[in-house]
């Protein structure tokens, strides 16, 4: 597709840049992402990806704005308290850039529902705060074929691991299961800086596009630390992807 002048102007950034340019900027445009989660996580990266020019948005949450959301989930605001989610959202989204079009799921996600949520998107971003849909979105992720971005954060720490099929471990191969109820203190119980939710959550947009254009690496094989309150990134690399794992292994048990 061409860009139009108000195009090449709104991505003037973008397409000076040489890793991306213009016909970065033009597989951007032409591009489906969903987001699973509508919260601290998944405001920042949808509005980032808007902002970046990706064509299609999925967003996929069954909550309602609370006043308690509005520290850290910035793609809502005093009005939309009461509001869906994913309505909040996509008008944010819509008002920001008109280019992208805006698909909206007010639906809790289930193994019932998910492969039909992720088969018309080419990436998928993990914005969720509840390990036994991360652990979903991972396994429908696998058996579906379809790159995504993992992250999770508590406190003042942030985590963040990408995975592409064939390319490296998924993230049952590194966690395995999801620990037993209440065994880990969640970010109601603990608490949780405002802002290490935007900068995971924008590392897990630029992760996305990252992968369009085919710029730098990506965080495949490798996981992605942050302590806010030290100011220290680290970087470690991972295990092969496990043989034996459950869903992505030689003998999966896990087919959803």
């Amino acid at each position: 597709m061409a860009l139009s002048n108000e195009q090449m102007e709104r991505y003037t950034r973008h397409i000076t840049l040489e890793e991306i340019g213009q016909k970065g900027q033009e597989k951007l445009l032409n591009s489906k992402v969903l987001i699973i989660g509508a919260g601290g996580l998944g405001s920042p990266a949808a509005m980032y990806l808007a902002a970046s020019g990706i064509g299609t948005i999925g967003i996929a949450d069954a909550d309602k704005v609370e006043l308690s959301n509005l520290q850290r989930q910035i793609i809502h605001g005093t009005r939309d308290i009461g509001k869906p989610k994913v309505q909040s959202a996509k008008e944010t989204l819509t008002y920001m850039n008109p280019d992208v079009t805006v698909n909206t799921y007010n639906e809790r996600i289930t193994a019932r529902n998910i492969i039909d949520l992720v088969k018309d998107y080419d990436f998928i971003i993990d914005a969720v705060d509840n390990f036994t849909t991360k652990f979903l979105i991972n396994d429908a992720c696998v058996i579906s074929k379809k790159p995504f971005s993992h992250a999770g954060v508590l406190r003042f720490n942030g985590q963040l691991m990408t995975y592409v099929p064939d390319k490296g471990p998924c993230y049952r191969c590194v966690f395995k299961n999801p620990p037993p109820k209440g065994s880990v203190l969640d970010c109601k119980q603990a608490g949780l800086a405002s802002v290490i939710t935007g900068i995971i959550g924008s590392l897990q947009a630029m992760e996305a596009v990252k992968y369009f254009t085919s710029a730098g690496d990506l965080l495949t094989g490798k996981i992605l630390t942050f302590d806010a309150l030290k100011m220290q990134f680290r970087t470690v690399k991972l295990s092969k992807a496990d043989s034996l794992c459950a869903v992505c292994g030689n003998s999966p048990s896990i087919t959803l």
